[in-house]
């Protein structure tokens, strides 16, 4: 489950940020998640709450945003849906454009 691991990393760069801020507890975090990442966020919050215990981040609010994929034409770049192709192009690449982000969008500390 590379879930742990991604809440670990988390936990790392809240930390450093705290630090660097003075401050010594972490409240919140806000991830942004691209569906197309491989992240489950119900793991990722499990994972959270046991990387986290012990550490200034223990009890702080995990918020997990979900990004939905976009998807879009290589030649012309129209949107289109997953797996399909442009009407306007056949046969032309497509390519995600969003969806496959892990961004740490915002903390809290005090």
């Amino acid at each position: 489950m590379h879930e742990v691991g991604i809440a670990q990393n988390v936990v790392e760069v809240a930390l450093r940020h705290a630090a660097a801020h003075g401050a010594r507890q972490v409240h919140r975090l806000r991830l942004r998640v691209g569906e197309m990442a491989g992240v489950c966020a119900d793991s990722l919050l499990f994972a959270w709450d046991v990387v986290a215990r012990g550490t200034p981040a223990e009890g702080a609010a995990l918020e997990v945003e979900t990004v939905p994929a976009h998807w879009f034409c290589a030649r012309c770049g129209a949107e289109v849906d997953a797996g399909g192709e442009c009407p306007d192009c056949p046969g032309a690449g497509i390519r995600i454009q969003g969806g496959d982000e892990l961004d740490l969008v915002s903390l809290e500390v005090s």
